[in-house]
């Protein structure tokens, strides 16, 4: 169970870093988009569509990174009033509603994707980009965060077997 642990952890990692990547190629093409038309006065055509691909992206890879880190907006109410066991097992219940939830989003992205694959769909903009490309990271980036999930559960398992309560955890802003 550890292992599978430190691969999800991993593997968010990852999701991560190639969201910070890919954060970085939307800035340069929007500011390579702001000399050309400035320096130009012309116009690159692909760069209000590709930093829209690249947004949706780098949002699904990044959402089991900061599961991970715990950056997401969280309601602690429970968590300030609950102690020990109760807390953890709060954290059971909510982990694995979260992993059915990103079950179904993730079967739900796959089947777009494969829409995509299967009708051979491009977009309407000048560049006709194949938009199955774009969309591979929307079953990625859910997959990760099912993983994540699944992780999160295992975590809180393992803390609740061995009688760790996580009361140091709850105060701080991440892990």
């Amino acid at each position: 169970m550890e292992a599978f642990i430190r691969f999800c952890d991993r593997l968010s990692l990852y999701g991560g870093v190639v969201s910070g990547v890919l954060t970085i190629v939307a800035l340069v093409l929007v500011c390579a988009e702001m000399v050309v038309r400035t320096m130009f006065s012309k116009t690159l055509y692909i760069t209000e569509e590709y930093t829209g691909y690249l947004m949706a992206a780098l949002t699904f890879l990044a959402l089991a990174y900061t599961l991970r880190d715990k950056s997401h907006i969280r309601m602690v109410f429970l968590h300030e009033i609950l102690k020990g066991r109760a807390r953890t097992l709060v954290d059971i219940y909510a982990f694995a509603v979260g992993f059915l939830f990103c079950a179904v989003l993730t079967y739900t992205c796959v089947d777009f994707f494969l829409d995509a694959i299967r009708t051979g769909s491009r977009s309407m903009q000048i560049s006709a980009t194949y938009l199955a490309i774009p969309n591979f990271f929307m079953p990625l980036g859910s997959l990760i965060l099912t993983l994540q999930f699944a992780a999160e559960f295992c975590r809180s398992l393992l803390r609740l077997r061995t009688g760790e309560t996580g009361e140091a955890e709850s105060s701080t802003l991440g892990r």
